[in-house]
């Protein structure tokens, strides 16, 4: 009788262990949510639908023309700030490349009426929907360091567009500048 009952406690209990073992997966969050932003108060999407009312594709300049008809991202400044660098899968600033935010913010200090663009790249290894989440965390990652500098979020936009510009297939030298945000200067 002890052995059946101690049998059946030990059984009952290599059930509840199992069980435990067997939980759900953390849903993913939809890529398409993170495909671009707005700095305006943290908002993740400010209501941008990438695909548009004809069902096509929105790129992330025609995104930025939609938010302010007067410019758009070819109107912007390009490489008067250096680009902040990145490790792969990372959206974490290295100390060696904050000095560039620094720099960004300074910009932006002495010449009031700028605002920056920051534009999230990706290498070319991962799915589109990864790489473009993963552009948007960069660009998230820097403007969060640049408000912390004092940088309000009304001076800063931010875009991914993740691997769309890597190449494929391309040397660990290329890839190492494909993952990386633009610092782009609209005056």
């Amino acid at each position: 009788m002890n052995f059946k009952k101690s049998t059946l406690i030990f059984l009952v209990f290599a059930l509840l262990i199992s069980l435990a073992g067997c939980a759900k997966k953390p849903r993913r969050p939809n890529p398409l949510d993170t495909v671009t932003s707005a700095g305006q108060g943290g908002q993740q999407n400010s209501g941008f639908d990438p695909f548009g009312a004809d069902g096509d594709f929105v790129s992330d300049t025609d995104a930025l023309a939609q938010r302010d008809e007067t410019r758009s991202l070819e109107d912007a400044e390009r490489n008067l700030l250096p680009s902040i660098y990145f490790d792969t899968n990372s959206a974490s600033i290295k100390p060696s490349e904050r000095n560039k935010l620094t720099q960004a913010a300074d910009f932006v200090r002495n010449n009031p009426g700028s605002s920056l663009v920051l534009v999230g790249y990706c290498d070319w290894r991962g799915t589109p929907e990864y790489n473009l989440a993963l552009g948007d965390r960069r660009s998230k990652s820097a403007s969060r360091y640049l408000e912390t500098l004092g940088i309000g979020s009304d001076k800063i936009e931010m875009l991914s567009k993740g691997d769309l510009e890597a190449v494929e297939g391309a040397s660990a030298a290329q890839m190492a500048k494909d993952r990386r945000v633009e610092v782009n200067v609209f005056r």
